[in-house]
């Protein structure tokens, strides 16, 4: 066996085939078989029939439909994607039980335990792509094989619309020919730098060996990488995990951004999480921006509050400081994305109090229920009126006077990390 431990097969990764996109098509017959594109201004996501024409997600809508003038521009529906999601995670839990999602549209299935009952992982994979289409309408591909990183590979490589079996006596066949792209965590900088070294396939980076890996990316990368390569990963299959971090961001296309666009498009994003916050019953500690820059190398910057919280202001001061330090170099280099996360999540109610510790009268007297405090109590009051007004009339219903006349655009959820 390839692999470093026994096993077989028995994860399945399920990836909707370009989301958005079908279930655009699928809601409207006009647009089966032609090229789709979701989103005007920044592509959102695209049909495959605009993928094979050389559109991507994230490209500039004016490029794009120069690159396929034949393409329709459809808005994005939040909803409608959100209603198919349920349907689909419907169908991989009356399948199993050991589901773990990754996103809307993706998830890990463990099937192990399910051979006697209903028979082999592939034809479960094979029934699971049959329930999905004929009940909520969509292609799905499914991988299926020994660990999590090989299950996803496979699923990449099978489509759009297929399934891919990966026997454990086959892995090294299967994996090692693949480029280095494949591997999770490869992005373009550090392909530059495998690729400088010669190295172009999974095999390639199996035989530079562990300890190259390290001195040319760094201990992390370098160990990660070595054992994708040589088949080491003891992940399992790990259901109802409760989410650490929520997150939104937004393309922002190749134009130029002024300050005050970026920080009017980053308000927005923070009152939309901080209401997920409040919806959950949740509170967040640490405040992460994201940020691609026009050279598409991507940063994170990150502020830990005092206490967790889940009250707008500290979020919108936390992420707007995070943001003015970025500016000098998003001038320099442009930005093409935007995005926040709040992560440390926990419950409300469970935040660790302030001890008295204030050096200023200011502080002292707001932990004496003076002013400072009626503002923090003031604060809370607004968000809890704001929610209730979005609750009843809409999302869109109540916002901030600096987003008026302004093109909202779409924030998507951030998904889960696995680089």
């Amino acid at each position: 066996m390839s692999g470093d431990r026994g096993g077989a097969a028995t994860i399945l990764h399920a990836d909707l085939d370009a989301f958005y996109a079908s279930v655009e098509q699928r809601d409207d017959p006009d647009l089966r078989g032609r090229p789709v594109l979701v989103g005007g201004g920044v592509v959102l996501a695209c049909s495959y029939e605009a993928k094979r024409a050389g559109v991507r997600t994230a490209m500039n809508g004016r490029q794009a439909r120069a690159i396929c003038p034949e393409a329709v521009v459809v808005p994005a529906r939040m909803e409608a994607y959100s209603a198919a999601s349920k349907d689909v995670f419907a169908i991989f839990r009356d399948t199993t039980p050991l589901v773990e999602g990754l996103s809307v549209d993706e998830a890990f299935l463990e099937v192990g335990g399910l051979a006697r009952l209903v028979g082999t992982p592939k034809d479960i994979a094979a029934r699971l792509r049959g329930r999905v289409l004929a009940e909520v309408g969509l292609p799905i591909t499914v991988g299926v094989a020994r660990t999590k990183f090989l299950a996803k590979v496979a699923s990449g490589v099978a489509k759009p619309d297929g399934l891919l079996v990966v026997d454990p006596d086959r892995e090294r066949e299967f994996l090692h020919p693949l480029r280095v792209e494949r591997l999770w965590g490869v992005g373009a900088v550090t392909a530059r730098k495998l690729h400088g070294m010669g190295v172009h396939t999974v095999a390639d980076v199996a035989t530079l060996g562990e300890q190259a890996l390290v001195s040319l990316l760094g201990p992390a990368a370098g160990h990660h990488l070595h054992a994708l390569a040589t088949f080491s990963d003891p992940r399992r299959v790990t259901p109802g995990v409760s989410r650490r971090s929520i997150g939104s961001q937004r393309a922002l296309g190749n134009r130029r951004r002024s300050a005050e666009e970026l920080d009017t498009i980053l308000a927005g994003i923070v009152d939309r999480l901080a209401r997920r916050l409040r919806e959950g019953g949740r509170t967040c500690r640490t405040v992460v921006l994201r940020l691609r820059f026009g050279d598409f190398t991507r940063v994170t910057r990150s502020h830990t509050l005092r206490t967790a919280t889940s009250r707008t202001d500290p979020i919108d001061d936390a992420a707007r400081t995070l943001l003015a330090e970025a500016m000098p170099t998003i001038h320099d280099r442009g930005i093409t994305l935007l995005g926040l996360s709040l992560a440390n999540l926990d419950g409300e109610g469970r935040e660790q109090l302030e001890l008295p510790l204030a050096e200023d009268a200011g502080e002292r007297t707001a932990l004496a229920g003076g002013p400072a405090a009626e503002d923090t109590r003031d604060s809370a009051a607004l968000d809890r009126a704001l929610d209730a007004v979005r609750a009843r009339f809409g999302a869109a219903s109540v916002g901030r006077a600096t987003q008026l006349g302004r093109d909202p655009g779409i924030s998507v959820p951030v998904l889960p990390e696995h680089e």
